[in-house]
C-alpha cells in the first residue's frame, strides 16, 4: 500500500477555493465535495461539516430571533463545547462578537468581564448559571441567557430555540475587519484587558497554524485546552477549519485518560501547555498506548525530560514549542523540520504563502533601540494578526504599542542565527496551567480580607516547570486570622488556578520610596517558602 503524500503548508491551502477573510467565507471554502466527513467529534457525537454548516445558520438565525446586532457581544461561559465552535461561526456570520468567559470564574470575576464587555446575552450551562446570575445582581446590564448544556427552569435550551425558529434571511454586511472576538486577558493593573481581534486576524491565525505543525486534510485534532484561550480558539479549532480537518473536543484535560481519548478517536495532533507535558511524562507508564498515532505536540516551553519522553517513549513524530500572546497569535515557533532550539520561543513565524508577510521582531532597550544579538531587551513585534486594541480603553491600547509595532513587555534575547529565546516578563504576571495571572489582581482580592493589613503575591517555582502563588501577608493586628482564612477567601472569590498554593505571614512589607511594594526584594527571600504553609502537601 502506497503511504499518502505529506503535503506541504501551500499545498494545503491551495487544495481549497479562495475566500475572503471572513469566518463564513473560510468554512465554505473547506466544505469540499465530501460534506458528509467528520468535522467534530465530542462526546459519542459524530458531527459533519454538512451538518454544523446547516445548524450554524441555524444558531445565527436564532441570534437574530434574540434580537443580536452587528457588533454586540455575546458571552459563552461554559468547559469545552462543541457549541463553542458553533457560536463563534453563527456569530461572524452576523457580524457579532463573541466574549469567552472562564467556566472556572467566581462571581466578582464573572462580573467584571460581562460587565465591562457589556455582554447582550449569555450561553452558559446549568453548572456556570448560578454564577453569571450571581454576577449581574444590582447591576443595570440585563442580558438574555440560553442553556447550552443541561437544563435550567424557565431559561430556554438552544436546541429548544433551533427547534421554534421561524426562517428568515442572514445578513450580507458582515466583513473581513470586523471584530468577531473579545478575548480578556489579566493584565498589571489587576483587571483584565479586552483584546479584540478581527475575522481577518482569526483566519490568518489558522493558516498559519498549518504551517507551524503542517496540518493535513486527514489530521483529527484534540482539543484539550480551555476554549476561552487563545490557543485553543486560534489554533486548535480554527487550524482544524483551515487544514479541512477533523477537530476532537474533549471537555477538560484528564491526565488519567488522555491517552485512552488519543486511541478511540485516532487523535493525530495537539496543543498542550508545559504543565500538561511534564504531568504526562511523569505518569505511570500504564496509562500509556502503544501505537497510537499521534504524530505533533505543540507546546511551549519543553524541557529535556519532556521532549525525551514524548519523543522517544511515546512515539511523537514532532515536538514542536513557539510563543504567541492574545494580542499577537501566532508569532514565533521552531520549525516544523528543524533546526530545533530546545527551551527556545523558535523564530519568527511564517505564513503559507511565502508572500505574506508575517512576524517581524526586534529586541530593544528602554529608549527603543536595537541591542546586539546576545543581549536581553524587550521584545517588539508586527505581526498581520496583531489585536485592533483594548475594548474600551483607549490608553492602554495606545500605551501597548509605538510607531506601529506592539510593545510585549517581556525581555528576551535573540542569537545569531535568529533564534528568540524568553528571559523575564517586565510586568508583572504569574504563570500558572498556562494562564497570565496579575499578582495586582490577586492582591486586590486578597486585600478585601477584613483581617488583612497588606499583601503582596508573588511567583515561586513549581515542580511542574511553571510558577506556583505566593500570597505574602501582613495581618491586622489583634485578629486571629490564620493561613487557612486567607486560602478559603481566595478559593470564595477566585478561579481554581488562582488560589495560592502558599501563604505566609509577615509583619511586614517592603516598599518602594514611592511606597509601592517592593515584590522584588521579596521574590529574593528564601526564606519566605520555608516558613510558608504549603496547602498542596496538606
Amino acid at each position: 500500500m502506497n503511504q499518502k503524500k505529506h503535503l506541504s503548508p501551500l499545498e494545503v491551502i491551495g487544495l481549497y477555493p479562495d475566500h475572503n477573510f471572513t469566518l463564513t467565507s473560510l468554512l465554505n471554502s473547506r466544505m469540499g465535495k465530501d460534506l458528509n466527513r467528520p468535522f467534530i467529534i465530542f462526546d459519542d457525537k459524530n458531527i459533519s461539516w454538512a451538518e454544523f454548516n446547516n445548524r450554524k445558520d441555524k444558531t445565527a438565525g436564532v441570534l437574530l430571533a434574540k434580537g443580536v446586532k452587528r457588533g454586540d457581544r455575546i458571552a459563552i461561559m461554559a468547559h469545552n463545547h462543541d457549541t463553542h465552535v458553533l457560536l463563534l461561526f453563527a456569530l461572524a456570520r452576523i457580524g457579532a462578537i463573541m466574549v469567552p468567559v472562564n467556566p472556572e470564574f467566581g462571581v466578582e470575576e464573572a462580573k467584571y468581564i460581562l460587565n465591562h464587555s457589556g455582554a447582550n446575552g449569555i450561553f452558559c450551562s446549568a453548572h456556570t448559571y448560578p454564577v453569571a446570575k450571581k454576577a449581574l445582581e444590582g447591576n443595570t446590564l440585563d442580558p438574555w441567557f440560553c442553556i447550552m448544556e443541561g437544563e435550567v427552569e424557565q431559561i430556554s435550551t438552544l436546541d429548544e430555540d433551533i427547534a421554534t425558529l421561524k426562517k428568515g434571511d442572514l445578513p450580507d454586511d458582515v466583513f473581513s475587519e470586523d471584530i468577531c472576538v473579545l478575548v480578556y486577558s489579566s493584565g498589571t493593573t489587576g483587571f483584565p484587558k479586552g483584546v479584540m481581534h478581527s475575522q481577518r486576524n482569526l483566519v490568518l491565525s489558522a493558516e498559519r497554524q498549518i504551517v507551524r505543525v503542517e496540518l493535513q486534510p486527514d489530521d483529527r485534532c484534540m482539543c484539550v485546552l480551555p476554549m476561552f484561550h487563545v490557543n485553543a480558539l486560534f489554533y486548535s479549532i480554527l487550524g482544524t477549519v483551515a487544514a479541512g480537518c477533523c477537530l476532537v473536543i474533549v471537555r477538560k484535560f484528564s491526565a488519567s485518560k488522555f491517552w485512552e481519548t488519543v486511541t478511540k478517536t485516532g487523535t493525530t495532533q495537539v496543543n498542550l501547555l508545559m504543565a500538561i507535558t511534564t504531568i504526562l511524562a511523569r505518569r505511570s507508564r500504564d496509562e500509556f498506548v502503544p501505537g497510537v498515532h499521534l504524530r505533533c505536540v505543540s507546546g511551549s516551553p519543553f524541557t529535556k525530560e519532556t521532549m525525551d519522553v514524548f519523543l522517544n517513549e511515546f512515539g511523537v513524530k514532532r515536538v514542536i514549542e513557539g510563543f504567541g500572546m492574545t494580542e499577537i497569535p501566532g508569532a514565533f515557533s521552531n520549525p516544523y523540520d528543524g533546526p530545533h532550539r530546545l527551551a527556545s520561543m523558535g523564530w519568527p513565524g511564517k505564513h503559507p504563502n511565502p508572500n505574506t508577510t508575517w512576524t517581524q521582531a526586534r529586541v530593544v532597550d528602554d529608549d527603543g533601540n536595537d541591542v546586539p544579538d546576545g543581549t536581553s531587551g524587550e521584545l517588539i513585534v508586527r505581526i498581520p494578526t496583531m489585536m485592533k486594541g483594548y475594548f474600551n480603553d483607549p490608553e492602554q491600547t495606545a500605551a501597548a504599542f509605538r510607531d506601529g509595532w506592539f510593545l510585549t513587555g517581556d525581555l528576551v534575547s535573540r542569537d545569531s542565527e535568529g533564534c528568540f529565546y524568553f528571559v523575564a516578563r517586565k510586568k508583572d504576571i504569574i504563570r500558572r496551567r498556562g494562564e497570565n495571572i496579575a499578582g495586582a489582581e490577586l492582591d486586590r482580592v486578597i486585600s478585601l480580607h477584613p483581617n488583612v493589613l497588606e499583601v503582596a503575591t508573588i511567583a515561586t517555582d513549581s515542580e511542574l516547570g511553571e510558577d506556583e502563588i505566593m500570597a505574602v501577608v501582613v495581618p491586622k493586628p489583634d485578629t486571629a486570622v490564620v493561613e487557612e482564612d486567607i486560602r478559603i477567601w481566595c478559593a470564595e472569590h477566585l478561579a481554581s488556578h488562582k488560589i495560592p498554593r502558599f501563604v505566609v505571614f509577615v509583619d511586614q512589607l517592603p516598599h518602594t520610596p514611592t511606597h509601592k511594594v517592593a515584590k522584588f526584594i521579596l521574590k529574593k527571600d528564601s526564606s519566605l517558602r520555608s516558613r510558608a504553609i504549603d496547602f498542596q502537601v496538606r
